[in-house]
């Protein structure tokens, strides 16, 4: 049986940027020995020649059995619209180039958008037996995400509701969602579960979440509640008024488009995909649309645009113009 040929160029693709880049540290720590760094080389693909790069990546390791050379952006650069001649010609180096790489070669095209199949470049890689093409997609929800990094990473467990409240607010950033896993896991220091209050408690964006809740309480007539939560929100230091308002507007928006859209026969559980929201976001919105009819949604939408206009123009104070909104929406 004939050995495996060894993998000796990669194009890694996508825009899950924290995916993509750890494959890149996992490909890094494979140069870990006492002369990787000088081994290794990375280049701009908008500035560096394939020649160059092809030239890099071939010359002999110094005291080691690896050279790498990371390359970022070219495969895009040279292939996008307008490259013209440039770019075919840089296209047909590297064509040429690959399918004889050294055995010691591990060239890397890290590339921050998702590459066609037909591109002539993921086609090579897929076909020989030394090219390995990976790409990596970010998830339009991150809850499933967020579930299998705290148990298969961290050895913790967050709980459904909280790992969709995380990404309700994180949306598909995972470099976020990762930061804001290590600071719950610690928190909770493996003592139990990771749940939606801990996250309400200690993610920086809880104003969304209390967001919600103010508009729940606005839908139920729950005036003083709706008033407590919007003060509270307001003593944050990194809130003021604005900021809430616009807030405010952003959840009615949300709430308009979600009940014409239900009004206009869309059923509840495809809403996340033809609205293009975050699952969470969008079973929040259903619950909450039921509260209002279409007129009263077109109503407060137009009176909170107004408001905002006279904010703006020092018309009215904009801790005035939330208490009149809480008022005028619960009497």
């Amino acid at each position: 049986m004939a050995a495996k040929s060894t993998t000796t160029f990669y194009i890694l693709h996508g825009d899950d940027d924290f995916s993509l880049e750890q494959e890149v540290d996992n490909l890094r720590s494979k140069m870990s020995d006492d002369n990787g760094d000088l081994n290794t080389s990375e280049f701009e693909g908008s500035s560096a020649s394939p020649a160059e790069v092809v030239n890099a990546v071939s010359s002999y390791p110094f005291l080691s059995d690896k050279r790498l050379v990371i390359v970022k952006g070219m495969i895009g650069w040279i292939t996008r619209k307008g490259a013209g001649e440039t770019g075919k010609k840089a296209v047909e180096v590297l064509a040429s180039a690959l399918p004889s790489l050294p055995e010691w070669a591990r060239l890397v095209f890290v590339e921050r958008q998702t590459l066609p199949d037909s591109n002539k470049l993921v086609k090579l890689a897929k076909e020989l037996e030394n090219g390995y093409e990976k790409a990596f997609s970010a998830p339009k929800d991150s809850t499933g995400w967020i579930l299998r990094r705290a148990k298969e990473a961290y050895e913790a467990e967050i709980q459904p509701p909280a790992a969709a409240a995380l990404a309700s607010v994180i949306g598909n950033d995972l470099r976020r969602a990762d930061n804001e896993l290590v600071k719950l896991i610690s928190y909770v220091d493996g003592a139990r579960a990771i749940t939606e209050a801990d996250v309400s408690l200690l993610t920086p964006y809880v104003a969304e979440a209390e967001i919600f809740k103010m508009v729940d309480a606005l839908a139920e007539g729950r005036g003083g509640a709706a008033l407590e939560m919007m003060h509270r929100l307001l003593m944050e230091k990194d809130n003021d008024p604005f900021k809430i308002y616009g807030m405010i507007i952003r959840q009615f928006r949300l709430l308009l488009t979600a009940k014409e859209f239900l009004v206009g026969g869309g059923y509840p559980n495809q809403m996340a995909e033809e609205l293009h929201m975050n699952p969470y976001v969008a079973k929040k919105m259903t619950q909450q649309a039921r509260a209002f009819t279409l007129p009263q949604l077109e109503q407060v939408y137009r009176a909170l645009l107004e408001n905002d206009i006279r904010m703006k123009t020092g018309r009215i104070e904009p801790q005035l113009a939330l208490d009149l909104l809480v008022a005028g929406l619960t009497h």
